[in-house]
Formats: structure tokens, C-alpha cells, sequence
């Protein structure tokens, strides 16, 4: 499944996500979705979301429903 596109992700999925700080390190962050904050159905740069521990960025990966 793409990060890229909102339809594959919904709350208390597990994600890898890049927050804006290490976007040229590319250091990922694993959490649990909390909000989807992106509007649009799909987005180049992974769609944005907010983690149970409120860490905001953009998911790279899924990896379990």
C-alpha cells in the first residue's frame, strides 16, 4: 500500500513518517495514526498525518492494518 494516497490510511494504522525537520536526513518516525491531515485524496510526498504522540509528518510507509 502508498503512502501516497489517502484512501490506504485511517486511524490506529502504523506508520513510518517523515516530519519536515529530517526531510533531507530522511530519519523516519514510527507512531500510530491519530488524524489524517491531508484533504486531497492523494499527495506526491506522502499524505500528512498526526500520531497518538502528536508528532506531525508525512508517511513514507505502512506497515500493518
Amino acid at each position: 500500500m502508498s503512502g501516497t494516497e489517502r484512501r490506504n490510511i485511517r486511524p490506529g494504522l502504523r506508520v513510518r513518517i517523515v516530519q519536515k525537520q529530517h526531510q533531507k536526513s530522511g530519519q523516519l518516525t514510527e507512531g500510530e495514526v491519530k488524524d489524517i491531515l491531508t484533504n486531497s485524496q492523494s499527495h506526491p510526498h506522502g499524505i500528512k498525518v498526526r500520531l497518538a504522540d502528536g508528532r506531525i509528518g508525512r508517511v513514507r510507509e505502512i506497515i500493518k492494518g
